[in-house]
């Protein structure tokens, strides 16, 4: 089920980014997600509007994404759960929402690339990210 994030939920939200952080972008040092930890719970998500996706029958926050107006700034699954379909679910969920998506992504992290691909995003800007100095993709989902 996917519903408005709520305060209760940051210690699930905080492990599944650091979590999918880690594995995800293994081209970054683990050190850099574990700095980050206290600046997504002080700063980004309360700044974003955040849906969790919460496995009813696990009674578990298991994925979430993040908007600051038409733009994903985060989208994470569990690692246990990717595959599952919740990262499709909840990136279809705000597609409903908006007529034009945009959001980042490491060159690198090859999964997501494709993820995105695959689900009707187009590559418009590529750029270095100031914070790791690698590579990122900007795509745009335009129905």
């Amino acid at each position: 089920m996917i519903r408005h994030y709520i305060s209760e939920d940051i210690p699930a939200v905080l492990e599944i980014w650091l979590l999918a952080s880690i594995e995800a972008h293994h081209f970054i040092p683990e050190t850099f997600w574990e700095g980050k930890l206290q600046e997504m719970e002080k700063v980004y998500i309360p700044k974003s509007t955040t849906y969790v996706y919460e496995d009813l029958e696990r009674q578990k926050v298991i994925g979430f994404i993040s908007l600051v107006g038409n733009f994903i700034a985060a989208l994470f699954v569990s690692p246990q759960q990717q595959g599952e379909g919740v990262g499709t679910t909840l990136l279809e969920f705000v597609k409903k929402k908006f007529s034009k998506l945009e959001l980042t992504v490491y060159c690198k992290n090859n999964s997501a690339v494709h993820f995105y691909k695959k689900r009707g995003f187009q590559i418009i800007q590529e750029s270095i990210d100031e914070n790791t100095k690698q590579q990122e993709y900007t795509m745009q989902y335009l129905p």
